[in-house]
Protein backbone atom coordinates (compact mmCIF):
# COMPACT_ATOMS: atom_id res chain seq x y z
CA UNK A 1 0.00 0.00 0.00
CA UNK A 2 1.37 3.42 -0.94
CA UNK A 3 2.38 5.84 1.80
CA UNK A 4 2.23 9.51 0.69
CA UNK A 5 2.48 12.76 2.59
CA UNK A 6 -0.91 14.52 2.73
CA UNK A 7 -1.55 17.53 0.50
CA UNK A 8 -3.48 20.14 2.45
CA UNK A 9 -3.85 23.62 0.93
CA UNK A 10 -6.82 24.69 3.05
CA UNK A 11 -5.68 24.63 6.68
CA UNK A 12 -4.47 28.04 7.76
CA UNK A 13 -1.33 28.80 9.77
CA UNK A 14 -1.81 28.32 13.50
CA UNK A 15 0.49 31.31 14.07
CA UNK A 16 1.27 34.24 11.73
CA UNK A 17 4.09 33.12 9.43
CA UNK A 18 7.47 34.91 9.46
CA UNK A 19 9.23 35.58 6.14
CA UNK A 20 12.50 35.14 8.01
CA UNK A 21 11.70 31.46 8.49
CA UNK A 22 11.06 30.87 4.78
CA UNK A 23 14.63 31.41 3.66
CA UNK A 24 17.75 29.34 4.46
CA UNK A 25 20.15 30.97 6.88
CA UNK A 26 22.84 31.33 4.22
CA UNK A 27 21.18 32.86 1.17
CA UNK A 28 22.19 35.61 -1.27
CA UNK A 29 18.96 37.53 -0.56
CA UNK A 30 19.87 37.78 3.14
CA UNK A 31 23.36 38.97 2.24
CA UNK A 32 22.02 41.64 -0.14
CA UNK A 33 19.78 43.00 2.62
CA UNK A 34 22.69 43.00 5.10
CA UNK A 35 24.95 44.91 2.67
CA UNK A 36 22.30 47.47 1.69
CA UNK A 37 21.45 48.06 5.36
CA UNK A 38 25.08 49.16 5.92
CA UNK A 39 25.03 51.71 3.09
CA UNK A 40 24.43 55.40 3.66
CA UNK A 41 21.10 56.08 1.93
CA UNK A 42 20.48 59.44 3.58
CA UNK A 43 20.51 61.30 0.24
CA UNK A 44 17.70 59.06 -1.01
CA UNK A 45 15.75 59.30 2.23
CA UNK A 46 15.87 63.13 2.18
CA UNK A 47 14.37 63.16 -1.33
CA UNK A 48 11.05 61.94 0.09
CA UNK A 49 8.82 64.75 1.37
CA UNK A 50 7.12 62.75 4.06
CA UNK A 51 3.69 64.08 3.15
CA UNK A 52 0.83 61.99 1.84
CA UNK A 53 0.70 58.22 1.98
CA UNK A 54 3.68 56.28 3.33
CA UNK A 55 6.39 55.43 0.78
CA UNK A 56 8.32 52.23 0.37
CA UNK A 57 11.73 52.53 2.03
CA UNK A 58 14.58 53.08 -0.47
CA UNK A 59 16.61 50.32 1.24
CA UNK A 60 13.95 47.78 0.32
CA UNK A 61 13.55 49.02 -3.26
CA UNK A 62 17.32 49.12 -3.77
CA UNK A 63 17.69 45.59 -2.37
CA UNK A 64 15.04 44.35 -4.79
CA UNK A 65 16.91 45.91 -7.73
CA UNK A 66 20.32 44.60 -6.63
CA UNK A 67 19.04 41.08 -6.02
CA UNK A 68 17.12 41.22 -9.30
CA UNK A 69 20.20 42.20 -11.32
CA UNK A 70 22.26 39.58 -9.47
CA UNK A 71 19.78 36.83 -10.41
CA UNK A 72 18.73 37.68 -13.98
CA UNK A 73 15.55 39.57 -13.06
CA UNK A 74 15.97 43.04 -14.54
CA UNK A 75 12.59 44.43 -15.57
CA UNK A 76 10.43 46.16 -12.99
CA UNK A 77 7.42 44.09 -14.07
CA UNK A 78 9.29 40.83 -13.44
CA UNK A 79 10.52 42.06 -10.04
CA UNK A 80 6.95 43.00 -9.07
CA UNK A 81 5.78 39.52 -10.09
CA UNK A 82 8.65 37.94 -8.17
CA UNK A 83 7.53 39.59 -4.91
CA UNK A 84 4.50 37.31 -5.21
CA UNK A 85 6.11 34.20 -6.71
CA UNK A 86 9.61 34.05 -5.17
CA UNK A 87 10.39 33.38 -1.51
CA UNK A 88 13.67 35.34 -1.83
CA UNK A 89 11.97 38.43 -3.25
CA UNK A 90 9.16 38.11 -0.67
CA UNK A 91 11.82 38.09 2.05
CA UNK A 92 13.53 41.23 0.68
CA UNK A 93 10.20 43.03 0.26
CA UNK A 94 9.04 41.92 3.73
CA UNK A 95 5.89 40.50 2.16
CA UNK A 96 5.09 43.81 0.48
CA UNK A 97 4.50 44.19 -3.24
CA UNK A 98 5.67 47.47 -4.78
CA UNK A 99 4.27 47.75 -8.29
CA UNK A 100 6.42 48.01 -11.41
CA UNK A 101 5.80 51.74 -11.80
CA UNK A 102 7.20 52.36 -8.31
CA UNK A 103 10.27 50.23 -9.03
CA UNK A 104 10.90 51.81 -12.45
CA UNK A 105 10.46 55.33 -11.05
CA UNK A 106 12.87 54.60 -8.19
CA UNK A 107 15.53 53.25 -10.57
CA UNK A 108 15.09 56.22 -12.90
CA UNK A 109 15.01 58.83 -10.11
CA UNK A 110 17.97 57.58 -8.07
CA UNK A 111 20.28 56.25 -10.78
CA UNK A 112 22.93 58.86 -9.92
CA UNK A 113 22.57 58.22 -6.19
CA UNK A 114 23.02 54.48 -6.76
CA UNK A 115 26.24 55.29 -8.65
CA UNK A 116 27.66 56.88 -5.50
CA UNK A 117 27.02 53.66 -3.55
CA UNK A 118 29.51 51.69 -5.66
CA UNK A 119 32.50 52.87 -3.61
CA UNK A 120 30.64 52.20 -0.35
CA UNK A 121 30.28 48.56 -1.38
CA UNK A 122 34.03 48.44 -2.12
CA UNK A 123 34.72 49.84 1.36
CA UNK A 124 32.64 47.06 2.89
CA UNK A 125 34.56 44.49 0.84
CA UNK A 126 37.80 45.98 2.15
CA UNK A 127 36.54 45.85 5.74
CA UNK A 128 35.60 42.20 5.20
CA UNK A 129 39.18 41.61 3.93
CA UNK A 130 37.81 40.51 0.56
CA UNK A 131 39.37 43.27 -1.56
CA UNK A 132 43.00 44.01 -2.20
CA UNK A 133 44.11 46.44 -4.87
CA UNK A 134 47.61 46.29 -6.29
CA UNK A 135 47.23 44.43 -9.57
CA UNK A 136 44.16 45.12 -11.67
CA UNK A 137 43.10 44.15 -15.19
CA UNK A 138 41.15 46.33 -17.62
CA UNK A 139 38.93 45.07 -20.41
CA UNK A 140 35.78 45.99 -22.28
CA UNK A 141 32.79 44.07 -23.58
CA UNK A 142 30.05 45.01 -26.01
CA UNK A 143 26.59 45.16 -24.45
CA UNK A 144 23.57 45.47 -26.77
CA UNK A 145 21.71 48.75 -26.59
CA UNK A 146 17.94 48.83 -26.21
CA UNK A 147 17.68 49.60 -29.92
CA UNK A 148 17.72 47.60 -33.11
CA UNK A 149 20.47 48.23 -35.66
CA UNK A 150 17.64 48.27 -38.22
CA UNK A 151 16.48 51.60 -36.77
CA UNK A 152 19.84 53.16 -37.66
CA UNK A 153 20.09 55.80 -40.38
CA UNK A 154 23.33 56.39 -42.28
CA UNK A 155 24.44 59.81 -43.48
CA UNK A 156 24.53 58.66 -47.11
CA UNK A 157 21.07 57.09 -46.95
CA UNK A 158 19.67 60.16 -45.17
CA UNK A 159 20.80 62.29 -48.11
CA UNK A 160 19.05 60.01 -50.60
CA UNK A 161 15.78 59.97 -48.62
CA UNK A 162 15.97 63.74 -48.16
CA UNK A 163 16.28 64.30 -51.94
CA UNK A 164 13.40 61.89 -52.61
CA UNK A 165 11.09 63.57 -50.07
CA UNK A 166 11.85 67.04 -51.42
CA UNK A 167 11.00 65.85 -54.92
CA UNK A 168 7.73 64.33 -53.68
CA UNK A 169 6.78 67.56 -51.89
CA UNK A 170 7.44 69.53 -55.09
CA UNK A 171 5.30 67.07 -57.09
CA UNK A 172 2.43 67.31 -54.59
CA UNK A 173 2.53 71.11 -54.64
CA UNK A 174 2.48 71.10 -58.43
CA UNK A 175 -0.42 68.66 -58.38
CA UNK A 176 -2.35 70.91 -56.01
CA UNK A 177 -1.96 73.84 -58.36
CA UNK A 178 -2.93 71.88 -61.46
CA UNK A 179 -6.21 72.48 -63.15
CA UNK A 180 -7.27 68.85 -62.85
CA UNK A 181 -6.78 68.77 -59.09
CA UNK A 182 -10.45 67.91 -58.81
CA UNK A 183 -9.74 64.58 -60.46
CA UNK A 184 -7.50 63.44 -57.59
CA UNK A 185 -8.56 60.33 -55.59
CA UNK A 186 -10.97 61.13 -52.75
CA UNK A 187 -8.74 59.44 -50.13
CA UNK A 188 -5.75 61.62 -51.09
CA UNK A 189 -5.25 64.72 -48.94
CA UNK A 190 -2.43 66.76 -50.43
CA UNK A 191 -1.91 68.96 -47.29
CA UNK A 192 -1.63 65.85 -45.08
CA UNK A 193 0.78 64.17 -47.51
CA UNK A 194 2.95 67.30 -47.64
CA UNK A 195 2.89 67.67 -43.84
CA UNK A 196 3.91 64.02 -43.41
CA UNK A 197 6.92 64.46 -45.71
CA UNK A 198 7.94 67.76 -44.14
CA UNK A 199 7.90 66.09 -40.70
CA UNK A 200 10.20 63.37 -42.02
CA UNK A 201 12.45 65.96 -43.63
CA UNK A 202 12.75 67.77 -40.30
CA UNK A 203 13.68 64.51 -38.50
CA UNK A 204 16.25 63.67 -41.18
CA UNK A 205 17.75 67.17 -40.98
CA UNK A 206 18.11 66.78 -37.20
CA UNK A 207 19.72 63.33 -37.63
CA UNK A 208 22.18 64.69 -40.22
CA UNK A 209 23.09 67.60 -37.93
CA UNK A 210 23.86 65.20 -35.09
CA UNK A 211 26.01 63.02 -37.37
CA UNK A 212 27.87 66.15 -38.53
CA UNK A 213 28.46 67.19 -34.91
CA UNK A 214 29.83 63.72 -34.14
CA UNK A 215 32.11 64.01 -37.16
CA UNK A 216 33.70 67.15 -35.73
CA UNK A 217 34.25 65.40 -32.39
CA UNK A 218 35.82 62.45 -34.20
CA UNK A 219 37.99 64.79 -36.27
CA UNK A 220 39.35 66.42 -33.12
CA UNK A 221 40.31 63.01 -31.68
CA UNK A 222 41.78 61.71 -34.93
CA UNK A 223 43.67 64.96 -35.53
CA UNK A 224 45.37 64.66 -32.14
CA UNK A 225 46.29 61.03 -32.90
CA UNK A 226 47.51 62.04 -36.37
CA UNK A 227 49.77 64.72 -34.93
CA UNK A 228 51.13 62.26 -32.35
CA UNK A 229 52.00 59.77 -35.11
CA UNK A 230 53.73 62.50 -37.15
CA UNK A 231 55.74 63.56 -34.10
CA UNK A 232 56.76 59.97 -33.35
CA UNK A 233 57.74 59.53 -36.99
CA UNK A 234 59.91 62.66 -36.93
CA UNK A 235 61.55 61.61 -33.68
CA UNK A 236 62.42 58.23 -35.14
CA UNK A 237 63.96 59.86 -38.22
CA UNK A 238 66.08 62.13 -36.02
CA UNK A 239 67.12 59.20 -33.81
CA UNK A 240 67.99 56.72 -36.58
CA UNK A 241 68.66 58.98 -39.54
CA UNK A 242 66.45 56.72 -41.67
CA UNK A 243 62.87 57.16 -42.87
CA UNK A 244 60.42 54.80 -41.12
CA UNK A 245 58.96 51.88 -43.02
CA UNK A 246 55.43 52.01 -44.34
CA UNK A 247 53.28 54.84 -45.58
CA UNK A 248 53.01 58.08 -43.63
CA UNK A 249 49.75 58.42 -41.67
CA UNK A 250 46.80 59.83 -43.60
CA UNK A 251 45.23 63.05 -42.26
CA UNK A 252 41.66 62.74 -40.93
CA UNK A 253 38.68 64.19 -42.78
CA UNK A 254 36.31 66.86 -41.46
CA UNK A 255 33.46 65.59 -43.63
CA UNK A 256 30.96 62.91 -42.58
CA UNK A 257 31.36 59.51 -44.19
CA UNK A 258 28.45 57.97 -46.09
CA UNK A 259 28.42 55.07 -43.63
CA UNK A 260 28.29 57.25 -40.48
CA UNK A 261 25.10 56.30 -38.66
CA UNK A 262 22.73 57.43 -35.96
CA UNK A 263 20.15 55.22 -34.30
CA UNK A 264 16.70 56.75 -34.19
CA UNK A 265 15.71 54.74 -31.08
CA UNK A 266 18.86 55.29 -28.98
CA UNK A 267 20.98 57.90 -30.69
CA UNK A 268 23.83 57.55 -28.16
CA UNK A 269 24.45 53.90 -29.08
CA UNK A 270 26.76 52.87 -31.90
CA UNK A 271 27.13 50.06 -34.43
CA UNK A 272 29.96 47.88 -33.10
CA UNK A 273 31.60 44.63 -34.05
CA UNK A 274 30.63 41.89 -31.61
CA UNK A 275 32.22 38.62 -30.58
CA UNK A 276 31.40 35.80 -32.96
CA UNK A 277 31.24 38.13 -35.97
CA UNK A 278 28.73 40.63 -37.20
CA UNK A 279 27.75 44.12 -36.08
CA UNK A 280 25.14 45.18 -33.54
CA UNK A 281 23.83 48.33 -31.90
CA UNK A 282 25.89 48.43 -28.72
CA UNK A 283 27.73 50.26 -25.99
CA UNK A 284 31.28 49.43 -24.95
CA UNK A 285 31.14 48.55 -21.23
CA UNK A 286 34.50 48.84 -19.45
CA UNK A 287 35.46 47.16 -16.18
CA UNK A 288 38.59 47.37 -14.05
CA UNK A 289 38.84 44.14 -12.08
CA UNK A 290 41.07 43.31 -9.11
CA UNK A 291 43.05 40.10 -9.56
CA UNK A 292 42.34 37.41 -6.97
CA UNK A 293 39.01 38.72 -5.70
CA UNK A 294 37.54 39.46 -9.20
CA UNK A 295 35.75 42.47 -7.72
CA UNK A 296 35.09 45.34 -10.12
CA UNK A 297 36.82 48.50 -8.85
CA UNK A 298 36.25 50.77 -11.85
CA UNK A 299 33.49 50.84 -14.45
CA UNK A 300 31.92 53.03 -17.10
CA UNK A 301 30.23 52.85 -20.50
CA UNK A 302 31.57 54.48 -23.65
CA UNK A 303 30.34 54.95 -27.20
CA UNK A 304 33.82 54.31 -28.61
CA UNK A 305 34.38 50.84 -30.00
CA UNK A 306 38.17 51.32 -29.77
CA UNK A 307 39.64 50.42 -26.37
CA UNK A 308 42.75 52.57 -26.81
CA UNK A 309 40.84 55.62 -25.62
CA UNK A 310 39.71 53.99 -22.38
CA UNK A 311 42.89 53.82 -20.29
CA UNK A 312 43.09 57.46 -19.19
CA UNK A 313 39.40 57.72 -18.13
CA UNK A 314 39.81 54.55 -16.05
CA UNK A 315 43.03 55.86 -14.49
CA UNK A 316 41.08 58.93 -13.34
CA UNK A 317 38.57 56.62 -11.64
CA UNK A 318 41.32 54.75 -9.80
CA UNK A 319 42.85 58.02 -8.61
CA UNK A 320 39.45 59.08 -7.24
CA UNK A 321 39.14 55.93 -5.10
CA UNK A 322 39.58 56.55 -1.35
CA UNK A 323 43.06 55.86 0.02
CA UNK A 324 41.59 53.40 2.51
CA UNK A 325 41.04 50.96 -0.38
CA UNK A 326 44.75 50.95 -1.22
CA UNK A 327 46.44 51.96 -4.44
CA UNK A 328 46.69 50.36 -7.87
CA UNK A 329 50.30 49.37 -8.57
CA UNK A 330 50.07 47.37 -11.82
CA UNK A 331 47.66 47.47 -14.78
CA UNK A 332 47.13 44.50 -17.10
CA UNK A 333 45.50 44.91 -20.53
CA UNK A 334 45.43 43.19 -23.89
CA UNK A 335 46.93 44.68 -27.05
CA UNK A 336 43.74 46.62 -27.81
CA UNK A 337 44.67 49.15 -25.10
CA UNK A 338 48.34 49.52 -25.99
CA UNK A 339 49.70 52.88 -27.12
CA UNK A 340 52.64 55.08 -26.23
CA UNK A 341 50.26 57.66 -24.76
CA UNK A 342 48.58 55.06 -22.51
CA UNK A 343 51.94 53.76 -21.26
CA UNK A 344 52.98 57.33 -20.43
CA UNK A 345 49.65 57.97 -18.65
CA UNK A 346 50.16 54.89 -16.45
CA UNK A 347 53.70 55.92 -15.55
CA UNK A 348 52.54 59.46 -14.66
CA UNK A 349 49.96 57.88 -12.33
CA UNK A 350 52.60 55.76 -10.62
CA UNK A 351 51.17 52.56 -12.14
CA UNK A 352 53.35 49.97 -13.84
CA UNK A 353 51.74 49.02 -17.18
CA UNK A 354 51.66 45.47 -18.51
CA UNK A 355 50.04 45.88 -21.93
CA UNK A 356 50.45 43.29 -24.66
CA UNK A 357 52.46 44.66 -27.59
CA UNK A 358 51.24 41.99 -29.98
CA UNK A 359 49.19 38.83 -30.26
CA UNK A 360 50.12 36.28 -27.63
CA UNK A 361 51.73 33.08 -28.88
CA UNK A 362 49.68 29.97 -28.10
CA UNK A 363 52.68 27.65 -27.77
CA UNK A 364 55.78 29.53 -26.61
CA UNK A 365 59.02 27.55 -26.60
CA UNK A 366 60.45 26.22 -23.36
CA UNK A 367 63.36 28.63 -23.70
CA UNK A 368 60.99 31.63 -23.60
CA UNK A 369 59.29 30.29 -20.50
CA UNK A 370 62.41 29.50 -18.47
CA UNK A 371 64.95 32.12 -19.55
CA UNK A 372 65.25 35.86 -19.16
CA UNK A 373 65.41 38.22 -22.16
CA UNK A 374 68.69 39.98 -23.04
CA UNK A 375 69.34 43.32 -21.29
CA UNK A 376 67.62 46.44 -22.52
CA UNK A 377 69.40 49.15 -24.48
CA UNK A 378 70.17 52.29 -22.49
CA UNK A 379 68.09 54.52 -24.78
CA UNK A 380 65.07 52.16 -24.87
CA UNK A 381 61.66 53.80 -25.32
CA UNK A 382 58.83 53.33 -22.76
CA UNK A 383 57.18 50.86 -25.18
CA UNK A 384 60.41 48.86 -25.52
CA UNK A 385 60.88 48.84 -21.73
CA UNK A 386 57.38 47.48 -21.24
CA UNK A 387 57.84 44.84 -23.97
CA UNK A 388 61.03 43.75 -22.20
CA UNK A 389 59.24 43.62 -18.86
CA UNK A 390 56.57 41.34 -20.34
CA UNK A 391 59.25 38.88 -21.52
CA UNK A 392 60.75 38.41 -18.06
CA UNK A 393 59.66 35.38 -16.04
CA UNK A 394 58.02 37.64 -13.45
CA UNK A 395 56.27 39.65 -16.16
CA UNK A 396 54.94 36.55 -17.91
CA UNK A 397 53.65 35.15 -14.64
CA UNK A 398 51.94 38.43 -13.80
CA UNK A 399 50.46 38.94 -17.26
CA UNK A 400 48.99 35.42 -17.18
CA UNK A 401 46.50 36.79 -14.64
CA UNK A 402 44.90 39.01 -17.29
CA UNK A 403 42.81 36.38 -19.04
CA UNK A 404 41.56 34.91 -15.80
CA UNK A 405 40.48 38.23 -14.34
CA UNK A 406 38.04 40.37 -16.39
CA UNK A 407 36.97 37.68 -18.87
CA UNK A 408 35.34 35.38 -16.25
CA UNK A 409 33.57 38.42 -14.78
CA UNK A 410 32.09 39.36 -18.17
CA UNK A 411 31.22 35.72 -18.80
CA UNK A 412 29.28 35.40 -15.54
CA UNK A 413 27.55 38.77 -15.96
CA UNK A 414 26.36 37.80 -19.42
CA UNK A 415 25.74 34.06 -19.11
CA UNK A 416 24.87 33.51 -15.44
CA UNK A 417 23.37 36.85 -14.44
CA UNK A 418 21.91 37.08 -17.95
CA UNK A 419 22.72 40.75 -18.58
CA UNK A 420 23.31 41.04 -22.34
CA UNK A 421 21.28 44.17 -23.13
CA UNK A 422 20.71 47.52 -21.46
CA UNK A 423 17.14 48.25 -20.48
CA UNK A 424 17.70 51.99 -20.30
CA UNK A 425 18.45 54.23 -23.29
CA UNK A 426 21.05 56.98 -23.60
CA UNK A 427 24.70 57.03 -22.58
CA UNK A 428 24.09 58.57 -19.15
CA UNK A 429 21.43 56.01 -18.21
CA UNK A 430 23.48 53.14 -19.66
CA UNK A 431 26.34 54.24 -17.38
CA UNK A 432 23.97 54.21 -14.42
CA UNK A 433 22.67 50.77 -15.28
CA UNK A 434 26.20 49.36 -15.79
CA UNK A 435 27.02 50.69 -12.34
CA UNK A 436 24.02 48.80 -10.95
CA UNK A 437 25.11 45.63 -12.79
CA UNK A 438 28.72 45.75 -11.57
CA UNK A 439 27.67 46.66 -8.01
CA UNK A 440 25.28 43.70 -8.02
CA UNK A 441 28.12 41.50 -9.31
CA UNK A 442 30.38 42.74 -6.51
CA UNK A 443 27.81 41.93 -3.82
CA UNK A 444 27.19 38.51 -5.37
CA UNK A 445 30.96 37.90 -5.50
CA UNK A 446 31.44 39.07 -1.90
CA UNK A 447 28.79 36.54 -0.86
CA UNK A 448 30.77 33.77 -2.58
CA UNK A 449 34.14 34.91 -1.18
CA UNK A 450 32.71 35.14 2.32
CA UNK A 451 32.04 31.40 2.29
CA UNK A 452 35.56 30.47 1.21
Amino acid sequence: MSNFRPIDRDTGFLLPPSVDEWLPERHLARFVVEVVDQLDLSAMEKAYRGAGSASYHPAMLLSLLVYGYATSVFSSRKIERATHDSVAFRFIAANQHPDHDTLAAFRRRFLKDIEALFVQVLRLAREMKLLSLGTVALDGTKIHANASRHSALSYGHAGKIEAQLKQEVAELLAQAEAADAADLPDELSIPEEIERRETRLKAIAEAKAKIEARTQERFAREQADYQAKLTAREEKIQRTGKPPRGKPPAPPSREPKAGDQINLTDEDSRIMKVAGGGFEQCYNAQALVATGSLLVVGRYVTQAANDKEQVEPMLKQTQALPESLGRVARLLTDAGFTSTANIAACERSGIEPFMAVGREAHHPSWAERFTEPPPLAVDATPLERMAHRLKTREGRSLYALRKQTPEPVFGIIKSVMGFRQFLLRGLEKANGEWNLVTMSWNIRRMFTLQAV
